[in-house]
């Protein structure tokens, strides 16, 4: 099996650079025009993906629930609480906001379809990969925002009011309306699922545009240098390596999964979602200046996570291939 390269991470960093060149895009009509679009975009996102949604595989996979908790606890407990442990570190504004920055990428959800991609390459449990990964951006809606409003200043948004609303209008209800849709735009759906999903990274380009446009238009890039770039892409490395490893030795040495369910409780639970990262970031720092800073530990992490879990998923397959052959012989 080949490697193949994303390009989709090519067009990450095009869109940041692009912010840099043309910044002031971003303050057509006082904002409102990229606000609306990103807007609408996301409520499409979500709508499609409630188009797509199968009842019947997460059904299959809903049986096996020490499977889900684990996942579930390594998104959104294991995860977030590695990155509080260095919390007490923290002594000036700058590396506040060098730590909240990766604190909000400990508290996202898990990515969807990466993570079932993943799961099947390395032939793990499919139905368990896709319940998992399904309920996760819903779990996360509720949690994500509960995490961050301990250590971020909203200012005058209020988190009930202003950031649940914001993100029932724009995932949970366009997900229930795919869902009751389905029945009459699912086979479109999935007939054009490429399409669509060409269209949610659009979608994920133009919010980050959006949000290092106005960084750029702040000058809060010019605050810090290449030495706290190179820390962030450090920082990131590690994290996704600590996570790794102790989700491995929890699945083998204290929960003791199968193979099939090691490899889902592994890929799944140690992803973060740059869909929902990117969503959630839209109404966490709406009043922020700093969010492209907030979402550089994001995209890294999840460049890397794509390249090297395509790596370990191959390196499983091959393995698998070999298991069943020797049993056959």
């Amino acid at each position: 099996m080949k490697l193949k390269f994303d390009p989709f991470i090519l067009f990450l960093f095009l869109s940041i650079l692009i912010a840099y060149i043309f910044p002031d895009l971003v303050l057509i009509q006082e904002g409102q025009l990229v606000e609306t679009a990103t807007s609408v975009g996301v409520a499409l996102i979500f709508f499609f993906y409630g188009l797509k949604l199968s009842f019947q595989k997460i059904k299959d996979g809903l049986q096996n629930w020490r499977l889900h908790v684990a996942v579930q606890s390594y998104t959104f407990l294991l995860f977030p609480l590695l990155v509080l442990a260095f919390r007490p570190l923290v002594q000036t504004a700058l590396q506040e906001q060098f730590w909240l920055s990766f604190f909000f990428l400990a508290a996202l959800p898990s990515t969807v379809s990466s993570s079932v991609v993943m799961v099947s390459i390395a032939k793990g449990n499919i139905p368990a990969a896709i319940f998992n990964a399904s309920i996760s951006g819903l779990i996360g809606v509720i949690v994500t925002p509960l995490w961050m409003q301990l250590f971020l200043d909203f200012g005058e948004v209020e988190v009930l009011g202003d950031v649940y609303l914001g993100l029932f209008k724009e995932i949970i209800l366009p997900v229930v309306l795919g869902l009751f849709l389905q029945r009459f735009l699912g086979a479109w759906a999935a007939k054009y699922n490429k399409t669509l999903s060409n269209f949610d990274k659009a979608v994920i380009l133009l919010i980050v545009y959006s949000s290092f446009a106005e960084s750029f238009v702040s000058g809060i890039f010019d605050t810090i240098d290449s030495t706290y770039l190179l820390a962030v892409f450090g920082g990131t490395v590690c994290l996704f390596f600590a996570i790794w490893f102790m989700v491995d030795m929890i699945n083998k040495k204290v929960l003791k999964f199968n193979r099939a369910d090691r490899i889902t409780a592994l890929f799944c639970g140690s992803k973060k979602s740059l869909t929902h990262g990117s969503v959630f970031g839209k109404f966490l720092f709406v009043n922020s200046t700093s969010a492209g800073l907030y979402f550089l530990p994001l995209m890294i992490f999840h460049a890397f996570q794509i390249l090297v879990v395509t790596i370990i998923a191959q390196r499983y397959h091959k393995q698998a291939e070999e298991s069943d052959a020797t049993t056959l012989h």
